[in-house]
């Protein structure tokens, strides 16, 4: 029973460190542009997008098909680093923790 007690209390603790770095990583921003800086997105480490700024010049009614490809290579880019950091941040919580069929 002594080692099912320090899994649990592991276990507990692992899922306090979870809580902090997930509110971590909501805060945590990246940001990516495309279109030589035309469009910004700034992306949470939660992959939720914060912000998408798009320069005034870029925005012509002929363009709007290119701002929209800009706007979504800059969203995924964004997105793509934010996940890297969740899951590197996430890993080190996890690290040493291994319950087959868990992980």
């Amino acid at each position: 029973m002594s080692n099912i007690g320090k899994l649990m209390k592991q276990a507990a603790r692992m899922q306090q460190q979870m809580e902090q770095i997930q509110a971590e990583l909501a805060a945590r921003t990246v940001e990516a542009t495309s279109g030589g800086g035309a469009v910004k997105v700034v992306a949470r480490c939660d992959g939720s997008i914060a912000s998408i700024k798009i320069d005034p010049q870029a925005l012509t009614p002929d363009d709007a098909q290119i701002v929209e490809d800009m706007i979504l290579t800059a969203a995924n880019q964004a997105l793509s680093q934010a996940k890297e950091i969740n899951t590197a941040e996430m890993g080190k919580v996890t690290q040493g923790f291994n319950i087959p069929g868990l992980m």
